[in-house]
């Protein structure tokens, strides 16, 4: 006989995973939430009506009205065409969801130098970003530069907006709670096994 406890032992008023898992959990946040979406595309669409519901206030960055749809609208708690204009703070993270526009230094500028918890530009790690030279063109210092991340999100082998901003939320909730993200490393034995 075992003398470990079986499963039928576990006492769901005590245990925290299971209160989590009936929605029973206090709200363990100690600071709000702030993502900020900078630009609007599909992966912004998914990243701000997803953020919502993992707590976060929801900001919409887009300089052109035209690209702003109706789903942009319904996930934002706020929306603007000035990032100069967002108080960007210790609780903010940033999403910038689009390399290839015309405006990225001038529209990322602001929002690196105002420091914020977090901020990150997608883009293949396999060829330099652009956001390098165009933050320098706006005079943005190298150590402000070097705090923007790329690639973002977990290896999650993303292919479509949806599961682009998974991977990025995932991140996000990983790097908040002071954890890596994906799976755990295999024990010896484990490695052994799966190379013989």
């Amino acid at each position: 006989m075992s003398d470990s406890p079986s499963n039928d032992a576990i006492d769901p008023a005590t245990d925290p995973a299971c209160a989590v898992a009936h929605g029973d959990a206090p709200d363990p946040r100690v600071e709000d939430r702030e993502l900020v979406a900078v630009y609007g595309t599909e992966v912004a669409s998914y990243l701000l009506a997803w953020g919502r519901e993992l707590g976060f206030r929801t900001v919409l960055v887009e300089p052109d009205p035209a690209r702003v749809t109706l789903a942009h609208r319904a996930a934002a708690d706020l929306i603007t065409d000035d990032p100069r204009s967002l108080a960007v703070e210790t609780h903010t993270d940033v999403v910038v969801t689009d390399h290839h526009r015309d405006d990225l230094g001038p529209v990322m500028a602001p929002l690196v130098t105002g420091t914020p918890r977090w901020i990150g530009i997608m883009g293949s790690p396999r060829h330099a970003g652009p956001h390098g030279p165009a933050l320098r063109a706006e005079g943005v210092d190298a150590d402000l530069i070097a705090t923007v991340q790329r690639p973002i999100g977990l290896d999650i082998g993303s292919k479509t907006p949806a599961e682009i901003a998974l991977s990025t939320l995932a991140g996000l909730v990983a790097d908040r709670a002071g954890r890596s993200g994906g799976f755990p490393s295999p024990s010896p034995e484990q490695a052994t096994a799966a190379s013989g």
